[in-house]
């Protein structure tokens, strides 16, 4: 069964990742794993939004060595970028500073993944590009694109959930429109880690993500 994975960078990252040692992640493994073998994987398409060198100079030199390790060890990936956008706004205080309950603070906001991602699923059905899609994301924004695939082309969407326990509310809007879903769990992120370094490159896990193959 064609299948192509559509992952949601920023909410796989907060969902599963964040705060653990696991943002090495071989994503083509970890969807081969979660799925059942008559599925071929024929794209990974990853959609996330490039962190700012200027703000935060630290973490964008880390998400541009995964994003180039995911590159090079894999044909099969497809990376689409959104943007952030940076503004100031007022926002109500819960406890009032000085008196104040009114500050005035810099909002970043990621733009244009969500409908990048959308935009892609419906496309690639209408085009015949896949029997089974699987989205990586726990954002009913996705709901209403699913439901067009499904009813109107027919083809089979499975969910796959970033997933922390006692943290984790599933959408039951997803849940609801998929053929199947599993829960992405700390065990299989342990397991599908991509190598240290990258065969055929200088591209190395950082040492600050503090998780190296070995310890497996």
């Amino acid at each position: 069964m064609r299948t192509i994975i559509y992952v949601d960078g920023f909410n796989l990252f907060y969902g599963s990742l964040k705060g653990t040692p696991y943002k090495w992640l071989d994503l083509p493994r970890l969807c081969t794993e979660m799925l059942q073998p008559h599925h071929q994987i024929t794209k990974v398409k990853f959609f996330t939004a490039r962190l700012s060198r200027k703000s935060n100079p630290r973490k964008a030199k880390l998400q541009g060595i995964y994003l180039s390790a995911l590159s090079r060890c894999y044909d099969s990936i497809e990376i689409y970028y959104g943007q952030f956008l940076t503004q100031t706004k007022v926002v109500n205080l819960v406890h009032p500073i000085n008196g104040k309950r009114k500050a005035e603070v810099v909002n970043m906001e990621e733009k244009g993944t969500d409908v990048a991602l959308a935009s892609h699923l419906l496309d690639d059905a209408w085009r015949d590009n896949f029997d089974c899609a699987v989205v990586v994301s726990n954002d009913s924004d996705f709901a209403e694109a699913i439901r067009f695939v499904k009813r109107l082309k027919g083809k089979q969407v499975g969910i796959f959930i970033p997933y922390r326990k006692n943290r984790t509310r599933r959408s039951k809007q997803l849940l609801a429109l998929a053929n199947f879903n599993r829960d992405i769990r700390e065990s299989i992120l342990k397991r599908c880690q991509l190598p240290d370094r990258i065969p055929g490159t200088s591209i190395y896990r950082p040492k600050v993500w503090g998780f190296s193959q070995s310890q497996q």
